[in-house]
């Protein structure tokens, strides 16, 4: 048994071939000389419809009129938000407009200068 452990599940179960290293668990596949840390991700950047970075906190205002899933309301060109807060997932805003409480995606908005 080697005693290296796969760089990807950091398990010790590794089969030493003659070109490559195979982790058995997870079957990750690398050469020996080669072996790297996986890379820590980075943290997630969303923008606005212009490429504007968004932050907890910011205000956003709607960039075309939506209209909105389950209801009839419909969220105007213009409509400004409450400050908006960041989360993880495909609507990565979660914000107040006219008194909603909803998630967007951050491509049907703009950042507002405060």
């Amino acid at each position: 048994m080697p005693d290296s452990t796969c760089p990807l599940c950091t398990m010790d179960e590794i089969l030493v071939l003659a070109e490559h290293n195979e982790c058995v668990t997870c079957g990750h596949e690398w050469r020996p000389e080669t072996k790297t840390e996986i890379d820590e991700p980075g943290e997630r950047v969303v923008k606005d419809a212009y490429g504007n970075v968004l932050e907890n906190g910011d205000i956003v205002a709607m960039i075309k009129d939506l209209k909105l899933k389950g209801s009839s309301e419909v969220l105007k060109n213009g409509t400004k938000s409450k400050p908006i807060r960041l989360r993880e997932g495909d609507h990565e805003i979660d914000c107040k407009m006219n008194g909603l409480s909803i998630a967007l995606k951050a491509m049907y908005v703009k950042k507002v200068n405060q």
